[in-house]
């Protein structure tokens, strides 16, 4: 049996959208079970009209619900231990639920997310990770809005999460793993990404097949498995791969209505081009995975419909299922036991950390 937090007040339209999302993942999961936090009065009347959502959720009243343009340090100061966010998070971090998964607010999510879990000991930033379709199937690029810059430390941090991710949801023994850059020559890019190049082929982990730079059309290519970078290039490569998936929509849709013979064009060939709306439809690639923190987190789309959020409850499920976390601490100790020099250095920020903390 799976256990799931739900923050059923986040997203542009809250308990209207979440809960119908859940009611498709019942009827596709029947070991699921859901926590779902936020205002009983919103949340009981959908309920009630949906028996078999209703017989595996339990239901906790949460007053207060995070905005969508409240600051990080505003969710914090008003939600902190109470709002329906917080409790969704919480409970993972009490065992009561394995995942959380919150259509809300980002910004707030990642706060309270790092100050209610904590990042893992050997990490220094958590990353957002983001399920990608290409050519081949599906790839995993990482970070795509966690962090601004990163250094080669924390690279190579990304890396290993988004190979531990790879293995979990693609069952593949050892994804290949390509950094981000201007250019696959190594002499190109900036510092940080060559040190990262340099430290990740010189390892030569187990967990990962480290192939190189990779430039932006080989996201689409599906060149690597798993695509690391930092999360400021990460997320205009994210919203510029959506807006562009939606503008060739938009294009399809006008070109097949504007005369008769292509209506009738269009229902002869109706069949390939209901497998191109599939393909293109980002709704079926929804949620991002909060990877790094001592808890699994993933981060829905807050304007999706139903559909879209039961993409990102079963992303979570999945994951739960298949011990993410396990994985990225199993590859995290290989990686720093090879690696004395990182260990040492992330040791040191841990205590620097610390130390700022209890000051």
């Amino acid at each position: 049996m799976t256990r799931i937090s739900i923050d059923a007040m986040g997203g542009d339209h809250g308990p209207k959208v979440v809960l119908p999302g859940l009611a498709k993942v019942v009827e596709r999961r029947p070991d699921i079970r859901f926590v779902v936090f936020g205002r009983q009065e919103v949340i009981n009347p959908i309920l009630d009209t949906v028996p078999a959502l209703k017989a595996v959720s339990e239901v906790v009243h949460c007053e207060i619900a995070v905005g969508s343009d409240e600051k990080p340090s505003q969710a914090l100061r008003h939600g902190r231990w109470k709002s329906s966010m917080w409790k969704a998070i919480e409970a993972v971090k009490d065992g009561d639920a394995e995942v959380c998964v919150s259509a809300g607010n980002t910004g707030a999510l990642m706060a309270m997310s790092k100050f209610c879990l904590r990042t893992m000991a050997e990490i220094d930033r958590p990353a957002i990770a983001a399920i990608w379709p290409n050519l081949r199937s599906e790839s995993i690029v990482l970070d795509v809005g966690a962090t601004i810059g990163a250094d080669a430390r924390q690279l190579i941090d990304f890396a290993i999460l988004g190979a531990a991710m790879a293995r979990s949801i693609f069952d593949i023994q050892r994804p290949t793993v390509g950094l981000l850059n201007i250019g696959v020559e190594e002499i190109k890019g900036q510092e940080e990404v060559k040190e990262a190049g340099r430290l990740l082929r010189e390892a030569d982990m187990k967990s990962m097949q480290y192939q190189g730079f990779v430039e932006g059309d080989d996201i689409g290519k599906g060149t690597v498995d798993v695509v690391v970078t930092e999360g400021f290039s990460g997320n205009i490569a994210l919203k510029s791969a959506e807006g562009t998936a939606r503008q060739i929509a938009e294009y399809l849709r006008a070109a097949m209505s504007r005369t008769l013979l292509a209506r009738i064009g269009y229902v002869l060939a109706k069949g390939a081009f209901d497998r191109l709306r599939e393909k293109m439809d980002v709704r079926k690639t929804n949620g991002g995975v909060f990877l790094g923190l001592n808890g699994l987190v993933v981060k829905s789309h807050g304007g999706t419909d139903a559909e879209g959020f039961a993409a990102a409850v079963e992303l979570a499920y999945d994951m739960a299922r298949r011990d993410l976390l396990g994985r990225i601490r199993r590859d995290l100790e290989l990686f720093h036991r090879s690696q004395p020099e990182i260990a040492a250095t992330a040791s040191m920020n841990e205590a620097t950390g610390t130390a700022r903390h209890a000051g």
